[in-house]
Formats: structure tokens, C-alpha cells, sequence
């Protein structure tokens, strides 16, 4: 598959206008992106930009921190997917797994992926900069005991992003189970081919143009 097709292009600031979705979603349409990656607000207005087209949207859900209430998640994914979002990227609640609440946040995982259903996606962001490696391979089995579709890296908008050995962990812990999504701080082709070399099916983004010119981005 081309590089351009396993990127999810994506604006995920605060501070991102209208006008910048409709730029987004024009970008997504000239480079053929896999999709566009946005906030829950946004997933109307960028349906709206990309309607005729086969690119998909993403929208994102409890982001960045992933330490709202359950049921606060739950109603975002509802309300994103009516608005016709086909994938949704959630934040594990990284406090949760890390006092040791893991049926509370792995319950979390298992409803959204009820909510998202089997013909739409469900990937599970895990945010690796806050995680110790066996925290990591904890996550990456509750993906898999909720049935996830993804294992993701990171936020983008936390201390750190994807790295190498990060993803490695991860591929070994969900061998063929659950496929893999890179994000925070991919930049430049070289370092977006070293991880789709390591088996990453998804790239998330704010690069992709500069990484498929062979430029040196500077987003997230």
C-alpha cells in the first residue's frame, strides 16, 4: 500500500477554526490520506469537506488526557459516530491502569467498542511516554480482550510520541491480533518508512505533506 494512504491527517489544537478543517480535508483530498484525524466537534464539518470522497474520518474521543468519566467517553463516541465519524481514536485512562484499576479501564475500552461496533474502528491510544514496558504490554492486552481494531502510540500531546522500540513492544504483545498506529512527532519519510518497515498499518500526523514531499515537518 502507498505511504499516503496509511496516514490519517490530522489537526487536533485547540485552537484549529473551521477554515482550517476545510484546509485539512482539501489537503486530504489532493494527497489521497487514508483519512482525517479531528476533534469530536468537528466531525460534521469535515464530513461536509470530504463529501463524494472515499477518505475517512477519524475523530478522536477523551482527548488528550483520557481521565474523563466513562460514561462522558461513551456519550463522545455516540454523538461522533451520528455525526458520521467511521473511525474513533480513544485515550486509555493511563491513572486508572496505573493504580491498578485495570477492569475499570479495560470496562471502558469493551464499551466504546460496543458503541463503535464491528464494521467501524476502534483504536486505543495508550499514550507509551507515561507507561513503564510492562504497563505498555498490560494496555495492549486489554485492547485485545475489548477487541480493539488498534494499539496506538500516542497522543502527540503528551512529554513524548512514538518511538521505535515502543512500537517493536507492541507488536510483539499483539502479534497479528490488533493492528498498530504511530503517532507524535513522525516528521520526515525516513523515520514514517522505519516504522511502516516495523509493521505499523497507520500513521497519525500533522506532517503527511512534508513527509511524502521528503521535507522535515515541524508539527505534531
Amino acid at each position: 500500500m502507498e505511504l499516503n494512504k496509511l496516514i490519517d491527517h490530522t489537526l487536533l489544537k485547540a485552537t484549529a477554526t473551521i477554515a482550517d478543517i476545510e484546509t485539512l480535508c482539501k489537503e486530504a483530498v489532493e494527497y489521497d490520506f487514508y483519512s482525517v484525524c479531528v476533534n469530536s466537534c468537528y466531525v460534521t464539518t469535515a464530513k461536509k469537506f470530504l463529501a463524494g470522497t472515499d477518505i475517512k474520518v477519524c475523530s478522536v474521543v477523551g482527548f488528550p488526557l483520557g481521565a474523563m468519566s466513562a460514561k462522558a467517553k461513551y456519550f463522545e463516541t455516540g454523538e461522533a459516530l451520528s455525526d458520521g465519524a467511521d473511525e474513533i481514536d480513544m485515550v486509555l485512562n493511563v491513572g486508572l491502569l496505573k493504580s491498578g484499576e485495570v477492569n475499570k479501564a479495560l470496562d471502558e475500552i469493551i464499551s466504546l467498542k460496543r458503541c463503535v461496533g464491528e464494521n467501524r474502528v476502534l483504536k486505543v491510544i495508550l499514550e507509551t511516554c507515561y507507561l513503564t514496558d510492562e504497563e505498555k504490554r498490560l494496555a495492549c492486552r486489554m485492547a485485545l480482550d475489548a477487541k480493539a481494531d488498534f494499539v496506538k502510540t500516542s497522543t502527540g500531546f503528551g512529554s513524548g510520541g512514538a518511538t521505535l522500540a515502543d512500537v517493536k513492544l507492541m507488536k510483539e504483545c499483539v502479534q497479528d491480533k490488533a493492528k498498530i498506529k504511530a503517532s507524535g512527532g513522525i516528521r520526515d519519510y525516513e523515520t514514517a518508512m522505519q516504522y511502516v518497515n516495523l509493521g505499523v498499518q497507520r500513521i497519525g500526523t500533522s506532517n503527511g505533506i512534508a513527509i511524502l514531499k521528503g521535507e522535515k515537518g515541524t508539527g505534531y
